[in-house]
Parts: C-alpha cells; structure tokens; sequence
C-alpha cells in the first residue's frame, strides 16, 4: 500500500438552506474561490520535506575510546559504512568477514541535520522508518522520542511540535542482542526477534547486521491526514461475490469525508463508496459481485484490482490518496488426501497434519523452494534483485516460495512481485532452531513484531500460509506445541489474518524435512533409494549440495588455497568443509567415490554438479509421484546471501544460476514423462531397469500420447520399449509400466535415459547414469 499526499485540487461551492440575497450570494462564491486558490497556491508553494543525509558515529577497533564521524548509506548496514571508512576488503572474499566481527559489540549512532520546512497552517511533518535493525533510540535536538526492540515494527513519528530552525535527528543502536556469551551461536538469538541466521548457519558467516535497513525519511502531511489503512474480504462459499471491509485510522479527520474507489485491470472504475469517519476512523462495507480471483500462475490468471482511498476536507478538497492493490482468493489447508485412513488399528494416535493446500477449492500440489536472504545485510537487498529472483522462480517453474524462519521477513516490494507474478508465499515468522522461553519481555516484543508483520502481508494474495518458525519441535529445538511463543503467533494469526491457514512450525507429523546429501554417510544408501521408500505429505526441505563454479571459486578463494581444496581458510569460511555434518558441503571424498581420482578444479565442480544435478531431479519427481499424499516439494534452498565454495543451493550469489537450476526447472514442468530410477551407477552387462510415468500438475486434462524409451551413449542407442498413454486428468498421474534392458559394452563411462513424447519435446525427460567398467581415470569432463 502506498501513501502519497496530493494537493488541494478544488472547490465545491458552499451551499446552505436559508435565502441570500444576489449580493450576499456572489460574494460569497467569490470568497470561496478565493480560498480554494489560496489553498491550493500555499500547498504549489510549500516545501518537499527535507532530504536527510546521513552520518554515523562509532568508536575504532582498537580504541573504543576514540569515536568518529563517517558517511553513511541508509538504508545499508553499519558494518558496510565502518568497513568503508576503515578500507577494508570485501566481506565475502577469503576470510575477510572476521575482520568485521568486533562490530557486534559496539553501540552506533546515526545523525541527519536539516532546516525546519516551511510548513502550511495545520501541516505535520513526521519520521518514517520501515525499518531499523534491531535494539534503538530515536532522538530529536537531544529529546528521546522513542525507545524500540525489533526490526519489523515500522517507526512512524511526529516532529513538528519538536522543532527548531535547525535540527538534530539521532538513530543509537545498541550492540546485538546476546542470550549469552558462549556459545557463541544460534541460541545467542533465543531470547530476541531477530533472525538467527546471522549468528552463523551452514551456508552463512557469522555477520550480524545492525542499523537502517529500510526506507527512512521525512514525510509532509495536512493536519487531516490517513495514518493507516486496511481493505480486507469475505468470498462467498460459491465465489460469486465478495464482502469488502475498508477501516481508515488518521488525525483530525472528522469533518473530512473518504472515498474508496475500486479499479479493474483495465482502470476502469467498478465499485465506490463514500464515508465518514468519525473519532479519526472510518469503516466501510462493499459488496462486489463476481470478483476475478487470484491464481498461482500455474493455475491460472494472478488477478488484480487497483484501489484508491481519498481523503477530502469538508469543502471537497482532496487531502490524500492511498493507493493499493486487491487480489480475491481464498486459500486453506486441507488433509492430505488418504491420511484420515491413517494410522490404522488400535491403539490408534492422532492422524498426521493437514498440509494440502487448496486454492479457490481447487488442491494444488506446491512445487517450489526454501527462500533465504538476498543478502547477508538485507539493508542492501533492491528492489530490482527481488524482481530478478521472482522471475527466475517462474523460469523454474515454482508456484510456491517458503519465506525460511532463520531470515528475514522480507520488503515490501518482494511481497508486491509474488503478487503480480503468481507466486505463493509460505511466510515464516523469524524463529528458528532454538528453543525461544516465553519470558514476559521476549513475548511482549514477539507479539509488537508479529503483529507488525501480520498487518504488514495479509493484505497479499500471495499469501498462503504462516508458520511458527523451522524446525521448532526438533529435538534440536525443544519446543512444543505448548511453548507459549507458540500459543501466541497463533492467537496473533487468528486475531489479525483468520482467513489464512497457520501451522505452528515445519515439520509437523508427516511432513519430511532432508536429506542432504545424495548419497548417506552412514549407510550408504542414494537419493533414489531413500525417496522411493519415503512417504510423507509433503517434503518442505530436502537438499543435494555441488560446488560453486570455478569461475565464482576464484573471486572468494585465493589461488594458494584453490587446489587442492583444504578444510581451514577460505574453503571451511565458505562453507565447504565441517559446515553441518561430516565434510559437507563440498563431499569431495564422495564425489571421488564416484568419478575417481580427480585432477583439477574442473573435475571437481563438473562431477560434483552432476550429482546435484541428478538428485535434485530424483527427490522432485518422486514427490510428485507421491501425490495426491504428497502435496509439496520445496528444496532446501534456492539462492544463498553469499557467495558459498559448495551449498545446497541453486542459484548461486547474486543471482547466477547452477546447472542444478535447470534439472530443477525441467523437474517442475507442470505436466511431463518420468522415470522412476532406482540408482546412479550401473555395470555394462546388467539389467537396467526403470519405471514410467506421467506427471500431470495442470488444472486440464494432459491428452494422450506416446513415449519413445531409449539408452543413449556416445552417439550409441538402445530402444528399450514404447509406451502409448492415454488422457490424463486434471492435477493426476499415470502410473506406467516397468522397463528393462541389458547394457551393452559401450565403452564410456555415462549414458543418458532417453524419454521422447511423440509431438510434445516440451514434455520429453533425460536422465544421466554412470557406468562402472571403463577406468575412472578416463572420465572426460
């Protein structure tokens, strides 16, 4: 929603209900008129608000005792402007990061000068700040205005009866909130609404960050003003109509007079309603008949209506406009279908959790990804990366983004792209991994954030879900559906955004998260293995890490410290080495295991990615096998905050797609021939075998066809069987039949599976396997 103050425009002219004289009457148009023109040259004339430029104020690594005075960039991060001033190297090359470790103890201010405007009679200025990172007070000309924890409540404040000719405005921020002092981890966030991530993950450096990380400025408004504004609907059961609720909440408005205006996609305007707001509020119900509603892209059009809400004095004047956007769908989480059969016989417990998610009463199976940070400093994410990564969601054919606990709740505009292109938000709530103790102070912030963020996204269509938090009733977390944190998002989601679905955190009974690599540690056992015997709900995280490029290896390694890979330094700094488990995430003794001994930096990474590669495609295309039980597949993760040596992602920083990117993409096609594989490496001479499929993600019936199955190597084909399907209906399979063939000596150390739907290449698979009798040292890369 966007607020924008317009000028007095108009007159209407006075009308009363006794007799004037002709006299009486003209001059009292004239003054009229004479008004309105005053009006509107005094606001023509009036001053933009000033533009703040900003300093910031710290005390030197190795004297805190001595502060000074630097530039700084709002929105940003004080760490990015200290390490300016300081000249020191990039954060994300070799192991610069540690150099900026010592901010996390320091306190800093900000300070902006700037000259009383001009202000028109009745006329305030106030402070906007959507965001400010994490513990802060805001002073004017040396007066405290306001003291906050937490990072997701905007600041709105009111200056104009503080001002002086000259002022003084000041943002301290405290050092970051700490539980403790050792370990120094995760759990240092238990006891704040901050996102945990940044105390240090598997895929992220411990770097805090602190300061302004949204937009901030001053604002002009009329005495008369909106501060706040909500449209929110009811669909009818059927969908043919909506009940609309506009709630207006503003300063000195009574007397003035509202107008909600409602705009289809061809700005043609459907529906207004006039009224007055009393008390400084306004309410206002509409009743709109059939409403275009809002799809997923994959399932339709992502309606959206433009509206306006205009703010007039009591002579007509227009004050205000708001603008907005309304997309009309309803979305609940529903059971799985088959898992009220479950468990069966007795003592019986409780069945596993409803996490299918039905959109306008339509089930739709959720393919898409764990969305972190953008950035390490989120201060730094534009608007433009938003755009980008949203599009390269639709370019893998994801419907859905699930907005991971351990970050950040993300700006607005990231909201506004979903919106436009069809994507479905799974959003989190920032809690994650650690058991948060429902202090009386934890649980007053919490609830001050929750409800920030809540007022902030509900008005989204995107919007599908909230959840608690990640992994919160793991044992690693200790929490339960008890855990008053809990008890309180859900009161908070209830209260604010009823028509949403909430879950208290993920996973819940039935639903998978992992694996993480492709072949187990422990056991042995591959991906395909491992999925095929699964059977979950829905799989929210599974990962399959590969190396980054050689080409981004080089911008963050040193060429000493590049080959061989070693754990210490740069490579265990980025991640590749002792980052969760065993020698995740680079696993080059595995990669070994499979390709053989390897030469070079190019070995590695290409091998390495093909094993991503494939498992990503096997974990995909089983879950959607899986359906209708299963009714997600979201891997873990999509793009990473910096650029990573070796990671589970698939998009590498900024904005680089892996190879993996694409086997995701082709995984995702709505509709497509399958192979349900059974393992990665085979022996020439051996029985291959596989099973085919039909996966079909549309809201139509997928037609009919024929599938053409053939092993090709090194220009070499063996015609393994042709399958004639018939039509498969909306949002369902087709099981198929089992294929063999025994390999023949080809000599090479891969081959692909070949599925050919006749007439249909956009529905056609291929699956890479390796064989085992050429020697490894001949593998060609």
């Amino acid at each position: 929603m966007r607020f924008k103050a317009r000028k007095f425009l108009s007159s209407k002219p006075f009308k009363n209900n006794f007799s004037m004289n002709l006299t009486y009457l003209k001059t009292l148009q004239t003054l009229t008129i004479l008004l309105a023109i005053s009006l509107t040259l005094g606001n023509l004339l009036a001053a933009d608000p000033p533009n703040l430029i900003w300093e910031l104020n710290y005390s030197s690594e190795n004297d805190p005792a001595q502060r000074k005075w630097i530039e700084a960039t709002v929105p940003g991060a004080v760490q990015l402007d200290v390490a300016k001033a300081e000249g020191y190297g990039a954060y994300y090359y070799a192991e610069n990061w540690k150099d900026y470790l010592w901010m996390e103890e320091r306190e800093f201010v900000y300070r902006s000068q700037f000259s009383k405007p001009e202000l028109e009679t009745g006329q305030r200025l106030l402070f906007h700040s959507l965001g400010i990172d994490y513990e802060f007070e805001i002073y004017l000309n040396g007066g405290m205005l306001l003291h906050q924890e937490g990072m997701f409540t905007p600041v709105r404040l009111d200056l104009t009866r503080h001002l002086e000719e000259m002022n003084q405005l000041e943002v301290r921020i405290f050092p970051i909130p700490k539980l403790h002092r050792v370990p120094a981890d995760r759990s240092q966030a238990a006891a704040s609404v901050k996102p945990a991530v940044s105390y240090g993950w598997d895929w992220h450096p411990r770097l805090v960050p602190m300061g302004i990380w949204d937009d901030t400025y001053l604002e002009i408004l009329p005495g008369s003003h909106m501060a706040d504004a909500s449209v929110q609907y009811t669909l009818s059961e059927d969908y043919s109509s909506a009940e609309i609720t506009v709630e207006v909440d503003g300063r000195e408005l009574n007397g003035c007079m509202l107008t909600w205006k409602l705009f289809d996609a061809s700005d043609e305007m459907i529906e207004v309603g006039h009224f007055a707001p009393r008390e400084n509020r306004g309410s206002l119900e509409v009743h709109l008949n059939n409403p275009g509603l809002w799809w997923p892209h994959d399932q339709g059009d992502p309606t959206l209506y433009d509206y306006t809400i205009e703010l007039s004095d009591r002579y007509g004047n227009l004050l205000q406009t708001i603008h907005g956007k309304l997309g009309f769908r309803r979305v609940r989480l529903v059971m799985n279908e088959g898992a009220w059969s479950e468990p069966q016989g007795f003592p019986k417990s409780r069945s596993v959790a409803p996490i299918q998610l039905e959109i306008n009463g339509r089930r739709i199976f959720c393919k898409g990804t764990n969305w972190v940070n953008p950035e390490i400093f989120p201060g730094i994410i534009t608007e433009k990366r938003y755009d980008e990564l949203t599009d390269r969601a639709l370019e893998a054919n994801f419907n859905m983004l699930r907005i991971w606990g351990g970050g950040i709740v993300n700006k607005e505009s990231f909201h506004e792209f979903c919106d436009e292109k069809g994507i479905l938000v799974w959003q989190e709530f920032p809690l994650a991994c650690n058991n948060y103790v429902g202090t009386p102070r934890y649980l007053e912030v919490l609830e001050q954030e929750s409800a920030s963020i809540i007022k902030r996204i509900r008005k989204h269509p995107s919007l599908a879900m909230w959840s608690g938090g990640n992994e919160l009733f793991n044992s690693w977390s200790g929490m339960d559906d008890q855990s008053l944190a809990i008890r309180l998002l859900n009161s908070q989601c209830l209260n604010l955004d009823p028509q949403t679905p909430f879950i208290s955190t993920s996973p819940l009974f039935g639903m998978g998260h992992g694996h993480y690599v492709f072949r187990d540690m422990n056991t042995g056992e591959e991906v395909y293995s491992t999925m095929n015997r699964a059977r979950n709900t829905a799989y929210t995280e599974f990962g399959m890490p590969s190396p980054s490029s050689v080409e981004i290896l080089k911008t963050i390694i040193p060429g000493d410290e590049l080959w061989p890979p070693q754990p210490g330094a740069s490579w265990e700094s980025h991640h590749a080495f002792n980052a969760w488990v065993g020698n995740t995430w680079l696993m080059q003794d595995m990669i070994g295991n499979y390709f053989g001994e390897l030469d070079n930096l190019g070995q590695l990474v290409a091998n390495g990615q093909l094993l991503q590669c494939e498992g990503y495609k096997a974990i995909y295309e089983e879950a959607r096998r899986q359906k209708p039980y299963c009714s997600m597949a979201l891997n873990w993760c999509y793009n990473e905050p910096w650029p990573t040596a070796a990671n589970n992602s698939i998009i590498n920083w900024p904005n680089i797609p892996k190879p993996a990117f694409f086997a995701v993409s082709d995984a995702c096609r709505p509709a497509m021939a399958s192979a349900k594989n059974i393992k990665l490496r085979w022996k020439e001479g051996e029985e291959f075998s596989t099973q085919l499929w039909i996966l079909n993600d549309l809201p139509q019936a997928m037609e009919g066809g024929k599938v053409l199955v053939r092993l090709v190597a090194n220009k070499m084909e063996l015609q393994l069987s042709t399958w004639e399907f018939g039509d498969a209906d909306p949002n369902t399979n087709i099981e198929g039949p089992h294929v063999t063939g025994t390999l023949p000596d080809w000599n090479t150390n891969r081959f692909s599976l070949e599925l050919e739907v006749e007439g249909h290449p956009e529905q056609s698979s291929s699956y890479t396997f390796l064989l085992t009798s050429v020697s490894l040292s001949q593998i060609s890369i």
